[in-house]
């Protein structure tokens, strides 16, 4: 099982997105994501939240939410428990990042980029804004085979 932390850092209508095109052999190679990863040894999601901003972008949070828990399911990966956040709130200057380009998207073109299909249904959910979610999503492969849904 993989604990990992994902968040789309807001600002004037955009997320600041991360197309995945720097590193080899990448899950992500191609696509567009937000800013994360990895738990390290007895973090908590936003002790990992904060550490992983300021690795990758040189951003320290300063306002964040907790939006809901992604469980992605695959037949090729390991299963995946992948804590989701929104930031408005950040001090300093984005940096070069080593896992792709970091680019300020407008929201209402995000589902025009190259995007996992079922990262689609959270942007979604992220915009209707209805509080927080856990989201099972089964890939076989990269398609998308089962989803399951519980709002609260």
């Amino acid at each position: 099982m993989l604990l990992t932390t994902l968040c789309y850092i807001e600002k004037d209508d955009k997320y600041l997105m991360l197309h995945r095109v720097k590193k080899k052999n990448d899950l992500n190679h191609d696509k567009w994501i937000g800013i994360g990863g990895k738990f390290e040894k007895d973090e908590t999601p936003e002790e990992c939240l904060l550490r992983e901003a300021r690795e990758e972008t040189g951003l320290e949070l300063t306002d964040y939410r907790f939006r809901g828990i992604v469980v992605f399911i695959s037949n090729e990966w390991e299963t995946e428990y992948m804590h989701l956040f929104t930031a408005d709130g950040y001090t300093g200057e984005v940096k070069e990042c080593n896992e792709g380009e970091l680019v300020w998207i407008p929201k209402k073109e995000v589902m025009n980029l190259k995007l996992w299909e079922g990262d689609k249904i959270f942007f979604r959910l992220l915009e209707e804004d209805k509080g927080f979610f856990t989201l099972k999503l089964r890939y076989e492969g990269d398609e998308l085979v089962e989803t399951s849904l519980v709002q609260y």
